[in-house]
């Protein structure tokens, strides 16, 4: 694989930049000037370079299907943690097994990028990054690492609501409902009433850009410095359509933890404005704030279309993501 020829910022997709952009390199790697190349091979073409990989993967603790490994900031350079090292930086290469697999990191970083510059959603700090050969990966500095190296608490929803493989089996953060979610922030997070209102709004995202992914152990609380519990900056935001054919939502009970369902469900088949706004009501939203909140979604944004355009994914797959939203905005 050859390198694409840069144009935008790998990491803010800002235009006229062939490397990370200054505002990328503040936020992503605390200022330092970091190369947008790695100094590794795919572990696929290179032997010496996928040993340090396998090495690198048994030791690292996140849990997922994708292959992940981690990554330091040494200096102003990326390396592969070695034994006993703490890393900061999560990589994620092209995955296997399914469809448009190369394009899983350009899709990633897209949606994180459009979850913050154009609906101020907190995420992680993310980008785009090439090994030498020109292959993409996403890459994500961790959120609950703290200055010194010492770790922030961090419990994800599965653990919160005590689901595990053993106690529930294989698919256990995909049986609830995001209505039983929002009992348990009611429950966790003392300032609840403001961080309800970043879940409505991570619950409307994900629906509307296709993320089928957005299951109890893709959501977190973190603690503060003040030993209290808030939701975590929102991670592993992808349009899961472009790759495999799910349903509207990754929670096999959907948005209610009973069977209602909107007039525009049953006339419909699908789910619209009437829904959210039912569940809106059930989380502890007002009606005012309620409407504020969905209002954005409505409306056609253009900096989403901006952003598609600018994104590392192939033309086809841009084509694909802007209909998959297009379509999901206007039911």
């Amino acid at each position: 694989m050859s390198m694409t020829q840069i144009r935008y910022c790998p990491g803010t997709l800002a235009e006229g930049f062939n490397t990370y952009s200054q505002a990328c390199l503040r936020r992503l790697y605390n200022g330092k000037r970091v190369n947008h190349i790695l100094p590794y091979n795919p572990p696929e073409i290179s032997e010496e370079d996928a040993e340090k990989f396998i090495n690198n993967r048994t030791r690292i603790s996140i849990s997922g299907v994708q292959e992940k490994v981690s990554l330091l900031l040494d200096k102003n350079k990326l390396r592969l943690t070695e034994e006993g090292e703490q890393g900061t930086y999560i990589l994620k290469p092209i995955p296997r097994d399914l469809k448009k697999a190369d394009q899983v990191p350009a899709n990633e970083h897209l949606t994180m990028q459009i979850a913050r510059q154009v609906y101020g959603i907190n995420t992680a700090e993310n980008a785009l990054i090439f090994f030498k050969d020109g292959s993409p990966a996403y890459i994500t500095k961790r959120f609950d690492i703290k200055p010194d190296g010492t770790k922030w608490g961090k419990e994800d929803f599965a653990t919160l609501a005590g689901k595990t493989s053993e106690n529930t089996g294989p698919n256990f953060k995909y049986g609830y409902s995001y209505e039983e979610m929002a009992k348990l922030i009611r429950k966790f997070v003392p300032a609840a009433v403001i961080e309800m209102e970043k879940f409505f709004s991570m619950v409307l995202f994900n629906y509307l850009f296709s993320n089928g992914d957005a299951h109890l152990k893709n959501f977190s609380l973190l603690q503060t410095a003040n030993g209290d519990y808030i939701l975590s900056p929102a991670y592993d935001l992808i349009n899961t359509r472009i790759h495999v054919d799910d349903t509207d939502f990754a929670l096999n009970e959907g948005l209610f933890e009973d069977e209602f369902e909107s007039a525009h469900l049953q006339i419909n088949g699908k789910v619209g404005r009437e829904d959210f706004q039912e569940f809106a009501r059930r989380v502890g939203i007002n009606e005012r704030r309620r409407d504020f909140l969905i209002s954005p979604f409505l409306e056609r944004q253009a900096l989403v279309e901006e952003l598609i355009s600018r994104s590392f994914l192939d033309e086809p797959t841009k084509r694909a993501y802007l209909l998959h939203y297009q379509t999901r905005r206007n039911q």
